[in-house]
């Protein structure tokens, strides 16, 4: 097993890049790469601290889920929630439990990664010049319609280096979403769809885990949770003010620097 200042590291890259739309699954392909740190204990590590960055966002998002709640024993927004999040989820839920296993297969390196990050950051800057004006101004207004358009969005996060905060996002806004509310329910469809792919993939590697690797682990958990939450704050305040660009023009020198580092 590597150090723990390797876990730390690892750790901080998911929290740091889980909610922006640069993909955190691709840095973390990458970041092992270079440690060295890969096969079936890495995956695992990378899976359990995903759920570091869970936790950060449910915190981060904590009065909007009380408030969706007690909207719902109301009769409120909350079943209009329910039902978007359902939306939102299930697409990708589908497609994951489909294709993940040969995508897992074929597609986890760095130069996979690379494309992705460049064709990615081509969508971003596609979406920021040519997105409809928004008509959605809050995540209580969220047509469902709009909610599956962000879920079937979502399924080209399937692809490492894609970014599910990218798709999902620039989905939302090219469907008429204001940009903060995009984000919002980015932030919001994270919880299930990260949850749910992380016990799953958790448990198809439990023979993998052991009480030995757990002070490796807790690190990774704790640095993912730290630094997720600075990052759902940050961009909160981000998207107030500026647009995606800035991520897509770092995607494509990244997708560059990887090829020209790994060819």
């Amino acid at each position: 097993m590597p150090t723990l200042l390797t876990a730390a590291i690892l750790g901080v890259v998911e929290g740091l890049t889980e909610f922006i739309p640069v993909s955190s699954t691709g840095h973390l392909i990458v970041a092992g790469y270079f440690f060295g740190f890969e096969g079936e204990k890495a995956k695992a590590f990378e899976i359990f601290i995903q759920l570091g960055a869970i936790v950060a966002v449910v915190w981060e998002t904590r009065g909007m889920l009380s408030r969706l709640a007690l909207d719902a024993g109301r009769g409120g927004a909350g079943p209009r929630a329910a039902l978007n999040l359902a939306l939102g989820f299930f697409p990708a839920a589908a497609a994951g439990l489909l294709f993940h296993g040969w995508i897992e297969r074929n597609l986890y390196s760095p130069r996979t990664v690379g494309i992705a990050l460049i064709v990615g950051a081509v969508g971003i800057l596609l979406v920021e010049r040519y997105h409809r004006r928004p008509v959605v101004q809050d995540v209580d207004s969220i047509p469902a319609r709009s909610a599956l358009a962000v879920g079937v969005a979502q399924c080209l996060s399937l692809f490492p280096g894609m970014s599910r905060s990218a798709t999902t996002i620039m989905g939302g806004m090219a469907f008429g979403l204001e940009r903060r509310t995009a984000t919002q329910f980015s932030f919001l469809l994270a919880i299930p769809t990260m949850l749910a792919a992380s016990l799953y993939s958790l448990f198809k590697v439990r023979h993998d885990l052991d009480l030995g690797d757990a002070s490796f682990f807790a690190t990774g958990f704790v640095a993912a949770f730290l630094s997720g939450l600075v990052t759902v704050r940050f961009l909160l305040r981000w998207v107030a003010t500026h647009d995606f660009r800035p991520f897509a023009w770092y995607r494509l020198a990244a997708g560059a620097a990887i090829w020209f580092l790994l060819t």
